[in-house]
């Protein structure tokens, strides 16, 4: 190709990329709002060379109207579009070749996305896994075993890296070596929450990536998460819920993935637990029940199920998956042990003792704890409890 003719591909390109970028940065224009003004006027570039007159005639509030007749979204945009090149991020816009497919299917994509780390991984097939800040052990479990089982399986993981289940799931990924995004609620410079600094490092270290729509700088508003979180289920396949709360913000989640047309599943939990009312719901109301992941895999696109070659080697590291029917291949003592153990409610080891010593020895009980911990079929918890793990 021509060299002029090159520089003027690129002009372009960088031109298109500032128009969406300053259309996503102009106060009162939202996701929504933005993708009808481009349609409206036929392209970007008609819409930022479009009088006060007709960009107010298009619906726009005033001041709205005004930040793009006179150049300062573009302005702003600029300035934007250099700061975050000096942060090594990536802006991407429609039209860009990076550009999620998926998120281009649903009502209101985002106008921009701001990245760190891999273009590609974003692309391809995932499963979103989402569920309360607050999980049991038992929650925490599952959500780390089936993402482990999935990811290892050539599936991205998609969460908000919020507390609890996302980090679960987003820590789950990563020990099976697989890919995994995180979207956050806030600036791609905020790392929120800020314990998980380190997650978010070894997301990249691995070529996972990390995505937002939302400025640099921005700080964990809590009217961002719900926003965001059209484009976890947006950019999945479908939306895993495992446990969350009557008025969780995941519930927001799984109806914008009702919407958008994707697969809702969801893992059920103990009727006695207000966290499994998310979950239980859904279930009830239609959503596909998970207890390992190939209930998961049963619901993806034969197309999808054909590309993806699941290995010879089991996903996670105790060379089990995730399951709510574990029991197999377990001594007589460790399923004895197992058996008085819960997954929502931690025992002591001292009532563990006192409830099998007329049939186990103390340290026949110590032996099966240590082999069920090794397993993973249990998890011991601080000052001596334990908790079933799946």
């Amino acid at each position: 190709m021509d060299t002029e003719v090159l520089v003027r591909a690129e002009d372009f390109a960088l031109t298109r990329k500032l128009q969406w970028l300053a259309l996503s940065l102009t106060p009162g224009v939202g996701a929504g709002r933005g993708r009808k003004l481009v349609e409206y006027f036929g392209g970007t570039d008609r819409l930022f060379t479009a009088s006060l007159t007709e960009l107010e005639a298009a619906g726009l509030p005033a001041a709205a109207a005004q930040n793009i007749a006179l150049g300062k979204s573009l302005e702003l945009a600029a300035a934007e579009y250099d700061h975050a090149r000096e942060a090594g991020v990536s802006i991407i816009v429609p039209g860009d070749a990076e550009f999620p497919r998926q998120l281009l299917e649903i009502y209101d994509p985002p106008l921009a996305l701001y990245l760190k780390g891999n273009a590609e991984v974003i692309d391809k097939p995932g499963i979103a896994i989402v569920g309360t800040r607050h999980p049991t052990p038992y929650g925490v479990g599952m959500a780390e075993r089936l993402a482990c089982d999935l990811a290892a399986r050539g599936l991205v993981i998609f969460s908000g890296m919020a507390r609890g289940v996302d980090t679960a799931a987003h820590r789950g990924a990563l020990t099976a070596h697989g890919c995994t995004v995180a979207i956050w609620g806030t600036g791609i410079d905020e790392v929120y929450p800020k314990e998980n600094r380190k997650i978010a490092d070894q997301i990249l270290d691995t070529g996972g990536a990390i995505l937002t729509e939302f400025p640099l700088g921005t700080f964990p508003a809590p009217q961002n998460f719900p926003i965001r979180n059209r484009i976890i289920s947006g950019i999945s396949i479908g939306v895993l819920v495992i446990e969350a709360g009557e008025y969780s913000g995941t519930r927001v989640t799984a109806r914008c993935a009702l919407e958008q047309g994707r697969e809702v599943l969801a893992v059920p939990g103990n009727v006695t637990n207000k966290m499994s009312w998310g979950p239980n719901t859904l279930i009830k109301q239609g959503a596909a029940l998970v207890a390992t992941w190939e209930d998961v895999w049963e619901e993806l696109p034969a197309d999808t199920r054909l590309a993806l070659t699941p290995p010879e080697q089991p996903a996670s590291e105790t060379g089990t998956s995730a399951s709510l029917f574990q029991g197999a291949q377990l001594s007589p003592h460790e399923k004895r042990v197992l058996g008085l153990l819960r997954s929502d409610e931690s025992t002591h080891i001292d009532q563990l003792v006192e409830r099998l010593s007329s049939h186990l020895s103390s340290s026949e009980i110590f032996a099966a704890l240590f082999e069920l911990e090794m397993s993973g079929h249990i998890r011991q918890l601080p000052g001596k409890y334990y908790v079933r793990t799946m």
